[in-house]
Parts: C-alpha cells; sequence; structure tokens
C-alpha cells in the first residue's frame, strides 16, 4: 500500500488524519494515494473499523 504504514493502528491515524485534512472522501484520498480501496478497508476491517462516510473517518 504505496508509502502508507503497513501496522494497522498506524495506517488508521494516518487515514483518518488525512480525510480529516485533506480529502473530501475515502475515493479522492484513495486516488491521491494510488491504493487500492478494497485492500485498505480490508486491512482496517481486520482491527475492527469501517468507513464512514457521513463523518469521512474510519470508526
Amino acid at each position: 500500500m504505496s508509502d502508507l504504514p503497513k501496522d494497522p493502528v498506524l495506517l488508521l491515524s494516518v487515514v483518518n488524519t488525512s480525510l480529516r485534512d485533506f480529502y473530501s472522501d475515502l475515493d479522492e484520498f484513495c486516488k491521491a494515494k494510488d491504493v487500492n480501496r478494497d485492500e485498505l478497508v480490508c486491512k482496517l476491517a481486520t482491527i475492527g473499523y469501517e468507513y464512514d462516510k457521513e463523518i469521512n473517518q474510519f470508526r
């Protein structure tokens, strides 16, 4: 997953911070970072997090 952390907890922090500060939604983030959306969602699901488009965060 490009230059993103491999550890899911660190990944969660980086993704949520980026979504909050720079991107209007997960698709925009994935396109900008050249990340496969399904892989990212699956990786964060392993620690119990799902994307909530209403708040644009994983929770």
